[in-house]
């Protein structure tokens, strides 16, 4: 079977590539080896609950997302205004992040000399590492209260991941870039917003969303633009082999083995997997792109039916490792978005391993609720009599990729490796970044790439 161009994987990335293929004119396929299409984003239903297994929400609501929401017909859902507020633990409690400069100079968060300090941010020289993790940053421009109690927590949201192995021109490149174009983090945030004031964009939205009735409504909403005749599920031992200047993708599906031919090939695929669906690549042209770590998460999905008049009206809380917890952070996701939890009740997602927590993916699932009661009764405050109505457990082995000192080299390899090998593409979570706008802004600009060059 010949198709213009095969995209391996149906996650965010492979399908967000095939949508605007299919928009450009062009016969794609999608192959996958799950039994369905998503990738981690997964929605469950249960109770008056509607709870994700994978992300919860997006961040940066950008124009490329709301596009590909238009274009695929699907009902995007911003975040409500209580969103905005965040909460970091600190000594036994929760403490609202601060938003203002009376907040800033108040909050129990900082110590009093950081407080000062940053006062003297705007004259700091500019840093001339490229390399410097984001904890090197951070203390260098801010201090190490503002590392301990705002950006290691933050790293823990974002990447469940050590701000000491983490490189900001690849983990945050917005922030390294601030440095570097403004030589300030707050003459930087100045100049952004005078300039986001000046260019408004087309539509007014806030930064977190979802998908109405779940996350999970997009990717299927994707897959229906795509045509399900295009996509091909269940694939197992799939290979993707140049040959006679086209490429020949082949796998076993249902008892049967198929061959296609295309002219392009895009796999979308984690780090992990790419050895064995490249096997022209000899091992040591994989080594710097398959030494990729991930970031072990476990996900738990907590709802009460009753919340007994309890107000949680804030994004979640996030704990930074100084305090020692197994718990990465909370999201509230029934106050970010409407319809996720019955009138009176609350969803919560506890989030718990990450990258300094690898031993609890070994935890069964009684030790890992026990963890999570303890955490829903001492920092939610719930009433030791009180216990949740469901509680549902999600492991993810490789659940987001840390973008580390050997970035660089993984980037070099993947250009070398598409530069030999004319027609293919290596795109998704390996590079460009790990949220959910960033996998549709790559797949977006890869079909623009792909088209430009035909």
């Amino acid at each position: 079977m010949e198709k213009d161009i095969i995209v391996i994987g149906a996650g965010l990335t492979g399908l967000t590539t095939a949508v605007y293929l299919k928009k450009k004119g062009f016969d794609v396929a999608v192959v996958e080896k799950s039994d369905r299409v998503g990738g981690q984003i997964r929605t469950y239903r249960e109770g008056g609950f509607v709870f994700e297994s994978g992300p919860n929400t997006g961040n940066g609501a950008s124009e490329e997302v709301l596009d590909l929401c238009d274009t695929v017909s699907a009902d995007i859902q911003f975040a409500r205004k209580e969103s905005e507020k965040r909460l970091i633990w600190k000594n036994g409690k929760f403490h609202p992040l601060p938003h203002s400069l009376w907040s800033g100079l108040t909050t129990p968060l900082f110590t009093f000399s950081d407080k000062i300090g940053i006062l003297g941010e705007p004259w700091r020289k500019k840093g001339t590492n490229p390399d410097e993790s984001v904890a090197q940053l951070t203390l260098r421009r801010l201090g190490k209260s503002f590392l301990d109690y705002a950006v290691d927590p933050f790293i823990s949201g974002i990447y469940a991941g050590d701000p000491q192995t983490l490189i900001t021109r690849h983990a945050l490149p917005k922030l390294y870039n601030l440095e570097q174009r403004y030589g300030s983090f707050i003459r930087g945030a100045m100049a952004k917003a005078k300039e986001t004031k000046k260019n408004r964009p087309k539509r007014k939205h806030t930064d977190v969303f979802s998908i109405a009735d779940g996350m999970e409504n997009l990717p299927q909403a994707m897959a229906r633009y795509i045509g399900e005749e295009n996509i091909f599920l269940s694939c197992e031992n799939a290979t993707a082999v140049p040959k006679d200047n086209v490429w020949s993708v082949r796998f076993a599906r249902g008892g049967a083995d198929f061959d296609f031919v295309s002219g392009r090939v895009v796999t979308t695929v984690g780090a992990h997997a790419l050895p064995p669906l490249l096997p022209f690549i000899e091992e040591d042209g994989f080594e710097a792109i398959a030494n990729l770590a991930y970031a072990p998460v476990i996900q738990t999905a907590v709802g009460i039916r009753d919340r007994g008049g309890r107000n949680f009206n804030a994004f979640g809380g996030l704990v930074g490792s100084k305090e020692n917890k197994d718990i990465l952070g909370i999201l509230f996701p029934s106050s970010c978005f409407t319809g996720r939890a019955p009138e009176e009740g609350m969803l919560f997602s506890f989030f718990m391993g990450g990258t300094r927590k690898k031993a609890l993916m070994q935890l069964n699932d009684d030790e890992v609720t026990g963890i999570a009661l303890r955490a829903f009764h001492e920092m939610l405050a719930f009433p030791a009599a009180v216990e949740p109505d469901i509680i549902r457990i999600f492991r993810h082995r490789h659940a987001i990729p840390q973008y580390e000192i050997s970035a660089e080299e993984r980037l070099k390899a993947i250009g070398r490796i598409e530069k030999t090998y004319s027609g293919l593409y290596l795109a998704g979570n390996l590079r460009d970044g790990v949220g959910m706008a960033h996998r549709i802004i790559q797949g977006k600009k890869l079909a623009e790439e792909i088209k430009a060059k035909t």
